[in-house]
């Protein structure tokens, strides 16, 4: 299985494991609260419908795509708020329908997209394999914001990889985003998979580096989780002061989440 096969199958398992937690919810359920200050489970998922929508305008019309991306750094914050807003404002069966059709159509033209293809998107322009893994990792951390407004506890699957790898591969965009200068040199990351297995990037004798559990690499990337409420080590100042700022997404990096006391 080829590298984009492999990501978009992880990609399709992801939906469908967060279609199974939502396509079900009553229309007072819809409305539920998440840890996404105003937004509902509506929000959350008009939000991953929107930016289905606009990684397809990416990939199949980059200038259509480039005015929208005008109008996001117009205003950043706003722009992500409406369009979540408008999808949420829909009866909750048909925002399910619009998220279902546009994360299928996206999926088939990325699965078919010409060899070294590259799109535009908010921060750097991306492969195929890579905007495949950042809706992936997007889908996920959203799940996650429905999972907690549901009191639910999600299993940790081999899927956390995808989201890891790509938090790992923003380390200097984390670093971009918010003025600062990446340290030359690189990290070594050392990672606990759901099931024990090692994930390890970076050269192996790096001065710095970040261990700990996956999972707990992957909320604070995605921003889902405050570091002091996660069992992760960092060694050597630069890598301490990463694990400050790390993320995994495009766009500015908003205010987190509160720490809550429950460090692992």
């Amino acid at each position: 299985m080829s590298e984009l096969d492999a990501v978009l199958s992880d990609l399709r398992d992801e939906n469908a494991e967060l279609d199974s937690r939502v396509g079900a919810l009553t229309d007072a359920q819809w409305r539920l609260p998440t840890p996404a200050a105003g937004w509902t489970i509506a929000h959350q998922i008009a939000h991953l419908a929107w930016t289905d929508a606009v990684a397809l305008l990416a990939a199949t019309d980059p200038d259509a795509f480039g005015a929208e991306a005008a109008k996001a750094e117009a205003d950043p914050h706003g722009f992500v708020d409406e369009g979540a807003a408008e999808g949420a404002a829909l009866p909750p069966a048909e925002l399910l329908g619009r998220w279902r059709a546009g994360r299928d159509r996206l999926g088939e033209v990325l699965r078919t997209a010409p060899a070294g293809a590259r799109f535009p998107w908010y921060g750097p322009p991306m492969g195929v394999a890579s905007m495949a893994t950042a809706r992936l990792m997007e889908t996920w951390a959203h799940g996650q914001d429905i999972a907690d407004a549901l009191g639910l506890r999600r299993e940790p699957t081999a899927r956390l990889r995808q989201v890891a790898r790509i938090g790992v591969r923003a380390r200097d965009y984390a670093y971009a985003v918010r003025g600062l200068t990446a340290p030359a040199e690189e990290f070594r990351v050392e990672l606990r998979g759901p099931g024990g297995e090692l994930w390890a990037y970076g050269p192996e004798d790096a001065a710095q580096r970040v261990t700990g559990p996956a999972l707990d690499f992957c909320l604070l990337a995605t921003h889902r989780a405050h570091r002091d409420d996660l069992a992760l080590r960092a060694e050597g100042p630069d890598a301490d002061r990463w694990l400050d700022i790390a993320q995994a997404f495009a766009g500015p990096p908003g205010e987190g989440r509160e720490p809550t006391g429950s460090a692992g």
